[in-house]
């Protein structure tokens, strides 16, 4: 592990940052099960950063990078599947170690975090939080890009959906019932309109809604 003592400005800017969409604090890690579920967040997302020896607060408290290294790459490799390659930096502010681990994006999602025991599932990152990725993101990391046809000519089923969404954003069930589209129909056309970026989803309350894109 590459060690790197230097003056500070860096990661005071990024400690006063706080936590956020890609960018999470970890006091310690002493549970490399728990830690992969951020791990597959960000690796599901666009990548992240994770500082280990920082409070939720932003207080630096300092860790033995050893055993932090040790335990990441024993969640990277053990826990999540496939595997993550991360890269690490070490920092010292006033005789305190923060660890620096990059989470690099994946390139093809998902990676999977083991949930509980022989359960393994996808996280995404949601503002400041790790989450379940809905179930329409499995369909939507199945469909490659290069399936993105140059012109659109919408099906029956995909005119209904397109014509629902146009009254504002809906949750699956809700477009279920107003279409009349079987739900795993429906998911995976809304898959296909994500991938192909002519629908938007985030989640509010935890329930994923979908609407056209701006």
């Amino acid at each position: 592990m590459r060690q790197r003592f230097v003056t500070q400005p860096y990661i005071l800017k990024w400690i006063a940052e706080g936590e956020h969409f890609q960018q999470d604090f970890k006091l310690r890690v002493d549970d490399a099960r728990k830690i992969s579920k951020t791990l597959s967040a960000f690796a599901n997302t666009v990548g992240g950063r994770l500082l280990v020896g920082v409070k939720d607060n932003g207080q630096i408290a300092g860790v033995k990078q050893e055993e932090e290294y040790h335990m990441l790459e024993w969640a990277a490799e053990k826990y999540c599947t496939p595997s993550i390659q991360l890269s690490y930096q070490t920092w010292k502010i006033d005789d305190k170690i923060v660890l620096e681990v990059q989470v690099p994006e994946a390139v093809n999602k998902p990676i999977l975090a083991e949930y509980e025991i022989n359960v393994s599932k996808a996280f995404l990152r949601d503002h400041d939080e790790n989450i379940l990725a809905p179930a329409v993101m499995k369909d939507v990391w199945q469909i490659a890009e290069t399936d993105r046809p140059e012109k659109f000519f919408y099906s029956e089923k995909e005119q209904a959906l397109l014509q629902a969404l146009d009254q504002g954003g809906s949750t699956l069930s809700k477009l279920a019932r107003t279409t009349g589209i079987k739900r795993q129909v429906l998911q995976k056309i809304l898959a296909k309109l994500i991938r192909w970026e002519i629908v938007d989803w985030r989640l509010i309350d935890g329930i994923a809604h979908f609407q056209l894109r701006e």
